[in-house]
């Protein structure tokens, strides 16, 4: 067994807190070895004043620390899964994925409840065009304007009176304990980006080693939801330059998958859900993303390419 697991992650104050959790799970099963955090700084944390999908979107969170881990600078990287591209370096893999926070996005404002609460005109801020494309979908009179930075960044900015309100994972909020008054919004309303909630563990393929000491880390259910909305991903090539979201849910044994494709208005919206065993977890991602693209998604596919 190893003596020293160097982790790799980001340096925000969420990425820590997620790396903290995965390291002290880690200490209490393996108390002998030691686990040093590697903070890697990466293009989405160097540029923060332009909306992720003008600059690219595809591994700006997770590049450099892919790159490390592949130097063997680093034995391990936990990432957000949503920031994780379809397709990974050849020679890493995704060893576990632990339990999945809750999925839902939270719309956090002054006494709003709801998104049909919100005042006609009201300033609501995200750069996400999955919840763009959602939100001109239910209210076309919103003003959506651009919000990145961390969590601590975007909340002093509603406060600032910059938006009426704005949008959150309410996994993040919650890992980071924060106690601010939100409304986690159903998937019927919001539907989640792909993977959110779940961690990723990555690590080198041959690295058998750290595959044994992570392992205990995975969770089964989460996994097949993970595989079904990557799936999904990948048929449809996106990122966060295109407006697409995906969730998946066990119940009673079965599979179910609910995913859609718009343009950045929302005006064309394709959206649509599938059941299957979890054992075709990818196989339902697939199916759906080809039912999705010949409703009309392959078009806007085409179109945001160009």
């Amino acid at each position: 067994m190893k003596k020293i697991l160097r982790v790799g992650t980001r340096g925000s104050k969420l990425a820590l807190a997620q790396t903290g959790w995965v390291i002290t799970q880690i200490r209490e099963r393996f108390p002998d070895l030691t686990v040093d955090t590697v903070i890697i700084k990466t293009k989405g944390d160097k540029i923060t004043d332009v909306p992720l999908a003008r600059i690219g979107g595809k591994g700006l969170f997770v590049k450099e620390i892919e790159e490390a881990l592949l130097r063997e600078e680093i034995d391990l990287a936990v990432h957000s899964l949503k920031d994780v591209p379809s397709e990974l370096p050849q020679g890493l893999e995704l060893a576990a994925f632990p339990e999945r926070e809750d999925p839902r996005d939270a719309l956090i404002g002054s006494g709003v409840k709801s998104v049909l609460d919100l005042p006609r005109g009201a300033r609501v801020g995200t750069s996400s065009l999955r919840r763009q494309a959602q939100l001109r979908r239910l209210r076309p009179d919103l003003r959506i304007l651009p919000l990145r930075g961390n969590v601590d960044t975007r909340l002093r900015k509603l406060q600032e009176g910059q938006y009426e309100a704005i949008l959150l994972a309410e996994a993040g909020l919650r890992r980071l304990g924060i106690p601010v008054e939100r409304v986690s919004l159903p998937p019927e309303e919001m539907l989640p980006a792909v993977g959110q909630g779940i961690l990723a563990l990555e690590i080198r393929s041959d690295d058998a080693e750290t595959r044994k000491i992570v392992s205990f880390l995975h969770h089964p259910e989460t996994a097949f939801c993970a595989r079904a909305e990557r799936a999904f991903l990948r048929r449809l090539e996106g990122g966060c330059q295109v407006p697409l979201a995906a969730h998946a849910r066990l119940s009673d044994g079965q599979l179910y998958l609910e995913g859609f494709i718009a343009d950045p208005e929302g005006r064309r919206f394709y959206r649509e859900g599938l059941t299957g065993s979890p054992q075709e977890a990818e196989d339902l991602g697939f199916r759906l993303a080809e039912i999705l693209l010949s409703r009309g998604g392959q078009e806007i596919l085409e179109e945001l390419r160009s």
